[in-house]
């Protein structure tokens, strides 16, 4: 008979040894043909022993659905196990207080309310006992009750065809489809379960949030605000008056408690126009004199301070390469220091100044998450932000500095792009106003931002803050790690876990910075085979947490 849902009052409740006849009479239509119900005995000691994890749905004071549910040694029923060891003497379920992982055993529905998703909701309340409960998992042997239809295939090519929905199976479709996977197969699980011939699955929900006994809690912060300086660029007459305005900045991020504070690229290019060249190579290189002094002078800010700052980016010439790099400093307000260097150079870097790129990435490790930065044409690579998520990455900084309004786009699209597809946040941070007296600097676009994931935890446009167009201001965004790691495992997609790494994978070259003219056969081979095959690398959606 079908319901109709008008009619539905519905509710999820534990299992109380009163609901036994319901129980019974549900459990003996369902398994007609495997034994019908369990016992009052092992039902009653199954509610004395746990029974939060014996869950029932209503409609009105009808049962119509349930699960049962024991716990277990993870390390014992991960591995291949078959029915009978869940039972003792007389049927009983041998529930382990000190197991750290739950074990489905049951699960049904009344044939007359199936076809509305009522098994989902019961599935979604033990997944949040576990959750609450910080159990490891949820394991549980699935029966495959359609393959005795399929005598041509072995299981294992029974359960590819019903994972890539070439088959449906009640039951291992159903399980799939809640975010369960096959972690093994079962031989002789149920030996009298003629229908699926004997074999089942041994299926795992992991719990993301899990946390061992023996585990120190860790004391990052999972809270974290972030400030950019939307900065105004104009003529200065000396490199102290222009620290003076980023100690203004560093000042105003401390008093709203910011846990970082970034600034655009090349933040103290008005500089330049005190050299008295005119020629750009020249002028640069004079700004380059300054970095060392502006790396330790913002060090110090953000140790006074307790401020993380970026320090944007500034020209920096190694002396050993006798090379200019467009260089970013972390400057933790712990006192220490850390680089990253542009890897893609602007043609106008290139030409105008004489920038060569750098040859390596990285994610730096903070007291309030792992970051990343990248500079300005940086973000247009999808592969560097890439190659930062599977390191983990949780913030990417961009500053930038761009003079129109498309080149200023190019940069916006690009990182919403690299925080969707690598399920992190990101800030992108660039200057305004002008600079008449500097060459080739004259003019400034930005509108700073900062972008989240798209999805229901954060704001619906991906957005989480932005500035008002090419005006000076200070925008902050407080963000949640935490949301990242749910998004990451059980988002409405996973962009990092659904890679197709039997197709395609990512590996930075061995030898960057060598040419191809300076390379043995040898070293030309493995450098090929690293982009075509490449190794795994780690991959932090699907890391233990």
């Amino acid at each position: 008979m079908t319901q109709k849902t008008e009619d539905f009052h519905l509710k999820i409740a534990e299992i109380k040894k009163k609901d036994y006849p319901q129980l019974k009479t549900l459990m003996d239509r369902v398994y007609a043909n495997l034994g019908g119900a369990w016992s009052k005995n092992t039902i009653h000691t199954l509610i004395d022993s746990f029974p939060e994890g014996q869950i029932a749905l209503f409609d009105h004071d009808k049962l119509i659905g349930m699960v049962l549910t024991m716990r277990v040694n993870y390390q014992k029923f991960s591995n291949p196990h078959t029915y009978d060891d869940l039972l003792g003497q007389r049927e009983i379920i041998k529930d382990d207080p000190k197991g750290d992982a739950l074990y489905g055993i049951d699960a049904l529905i009344d044939p007359d309310y199936r076809g509305y998703r009522l098994g989902r909701r019961l599935y979604d309340a033990r997944k949040e006992l576990c959750r609450q409960m910080n159990f490891r998992a949820i394991l549980a042997g699935g029966r495959i009750p359609k393959y005795h239809n399929h005598q041509d295939l072995t299981p294992g090519e029974y359960i590819d065809a019903v994972e890539n929905r070439e088959i449906y199976d009640p039951t291992l479709s159903f399980q799939l489809s809640n975010g369960f996977i096959v972690k093994r197969i079962l031989t002789g699980y149920l030996p009298d379960d003629k229908q699926s011939k004997g074999f089942a699955t041994l299926l795992e929900w992991a719990n993301i949030y899990y946390e061992p006994q023996e585990y120190k809690p860790n004391t990052r912060k999972t809270d974290v605000r972030i400030g950019g300086i939307q900065w105004q660029m104009r003529e200065v007459e000396s490199p102290e008056e222009l620290l003076q305005q980023v100690e203004f900045f560093v000042d105003i991020m401390a008093d709203y408690n910011a846990d970082f504070a970034c600034l655009p690229e090349f933040f103290n290019a008005p500089l330049m126009g005190l050299c008295e060249s005119t020629d750009q190579n020249i002028a640069i290189r004079f700004l380059a004199d300054y970095t060392e002094w502006f790396k330790n002078e913002i060090s110090n800010l953000a140790v006074s301070y307790n401020v993380n700052v970026i320090t944007g980016s500034m020209p920096l010439f190694d002396e050993n390469e006798e090379v200019l790099y467009n260089v970013s400093y972390l400057c933790r307000r712990d006192g220490t220091v850390e680089e990253q260097r542009k890897i893609h150079i602007t043609p106008h870097e290139r030409s105008a100044w004489v920038i060569e790129g750098g040859n390596k990435v990285q994610v730096f490790d903070t007291d309030a998450g792992r970051i990343g930065i990248l500079i300005c044409y940086d973000v247009e690579f999808p592969e560097l932000a890439r190659l930062l998520a599977l390191e983990d990455m949780d913030i990417l900084f961009v500053p930038f500095w761009t003079d129109t309004k498309n080149g200023y786009l190019r940069v916006r699209h690009c990182a919403q792009a690299r925080a969707i597809e690598n399920e992190c946040y990101v800030m992108i941070c660039g200057s305004v106003g002008n600079l008449p007296q500097v060459e080739s600097l004259d003019i400034q676009y930005a509108q700073s931002s900062v972008f989240s994931p798209s999805d229901f935890a954060f704001p619906h446009d991906a957005i989480m803050a932005e500035t008002t167009a090419n005006t000076e201001m200070v925008f902050f965004s407080d963000l949640d790690l935490d949301k990242l790691i749910h998004v990451r495992n059980e988002g409405s997609v996973n962009n990092l876990k659904d890679r197709r790494e039997d197709l395609f994978t990512l590996k930075w070259k061995k030898k960057a910075k060598q040419s191809v003219e300076d390379s043995s056969s040898e070293e030309l081979k493995e450098n090929s085979r690293s982009v075509r095959d490449g190794d795994p690398m780690h991959n932090r959606a699907t890391k233990p947490f």
